[in-house]
């Protein structure tokens, strides 16, 4: 049997080790990052083309999108967001649609806003954040992630992120 003074120790000691406990431990499961999939102009520009400033997905977009879908359809998550443009919306649909969820929409150029939503209100939650080539890299860091560089050609990269550890994994898909 403990005496007491000796489990008021155990109980301080339990207190303790919670207190230390890093912010982490509030923070998102997992996140999945990826970028949109295939712009339907190819993303190209060049002497004397202009590429619309929201194309729509190609039809290999499309595919990849429902192979994201496919990919995460039971991982558990929760929570959608993607940015203001098409591209992203549409590389999203897939799977919200399966896990009846509606994407949640941040603009492009407020990454710190998003965190701080991730933080706020889903926390402990499996989220999935479609982005761009030039906005995953700064959210993957945002995370606590390692860095990542996006080529403007690649649209085959999947990051798996624990927030806050410096994990962050890179599939191809």
């Amino acid at each position: 049997m403990i005496r007491m003074p000796c489990r008021v120790l155990v109980v301080g000691l339990l207190v303790l080790f919670g207190c230390l406990t890093p912010a982490i431990a509030l923070a998102q499961k997992l996140v999945y990052v990826v970028r949109h999939a295939e712009r339907a102009d190819g993303g190209a520009v060049g002497a004397g083309m202009t590429t619309p400033a929201d194309p729509e997905l190609s039809a290999e977009g499309q595919a990849r999108a429902s192979k994201i879908a496919a990919m995460l359809a039971e991982a558990g998550v929760k929570a959608i967001f993607t940015t203001e443009y098409k591209r992203t919306k549409s590389t999203a649909a897939p799977l919200a649609t399966k896990l009846g969820l509606t994407s949640q929409v941040v603009t492009a150029k407020d990454a710190a806003g998003l965190i701080d939503r991730l933080k706020k209100e889903h926390a402990n939650d499996i989220v999935l954040i479609v982005g761009h080539s030039n906005t995953v890299p700064g959210i993957i860091k945002a995370l606590g992630g390692s860095d990542v560089i996006v080529a403007d050609d690649d649209y085959t990269s999947m990051f798996v992120v624990v927030p806050g550890t410096g994990t962050t994994t890179r599939i191809r898909y």
